[in-house]
């Protein structure tokens, strides 16, 4: 019995104004750090973040990106 490899797909969410947002992978080729970088042209909260992750949930890695700025610690 040969055993199949499954492709698990990225997906990238952002806090921005209070919602959630889920974003596609661009480029599977990108590391998410790249990710966080092309979607920050769009998203400016995004270039005082970090990239979290990846959790697993169901086919697909998710990555969250956390801003750093207002955060006490």
């Amino acid at each position: 019995m040969a055993l199949s490899k499954k492709q698990l797909t990225r997906e990238f969410v952002v806090e921005s104004k209070g919602n959630k947002i889920t974003l596609p992978d661009p480029d599977p080729n990108m590391s998410p750090d790249q990710v966080m970088t092309f979607y920050s042209n769009t998203y400016p909260e995004l270039v005082t973040s970090s990239c979290h992750g990846p959790a697993y949930q169901d086919d697909k890695m998710v990555y969250s990106f956390k801003t750093t700025v207002g955060t006490k610690g």
